[in-house]
């Protein structure tokens, strides 16, 4: 999953080079570079978030808030 949206990213960014390379004027390039990185933000986000589910998460009972608080600082990365 991770790696499909990086993958995507990936194409969308070799698209913005061709923007550039061809001309385009800059908002259509700056708003296609925004795009380029939200989508490498979410693919962070996703991978921080497995990691704190399968890696830090303790099997305790009480954990699953400590896991929610983790997670919940992970988005302001």
């Amino acid at each position: 999953m991770i790696a499909a949206r990086l993958k995507r990213a990936e194409g969308h960014l070799r698209h913005v080079v061709s923007m550039i390379e061809s001309g385009r004027p800059c908002l259509e390039i700056a708003t296609q570079l925004r795009a380029v990185e939200r989508a490498v933000t979410a693919a962070k986000r996703t991978l921080i978030h497995d990691h704190i589910d399968h890696c830090l998460a303790p099997e305790e009972a009480g954990a699953a808030k400590a896991t929610e608080e983790l997670r919940a600082l992970a988005k302001l990365l």
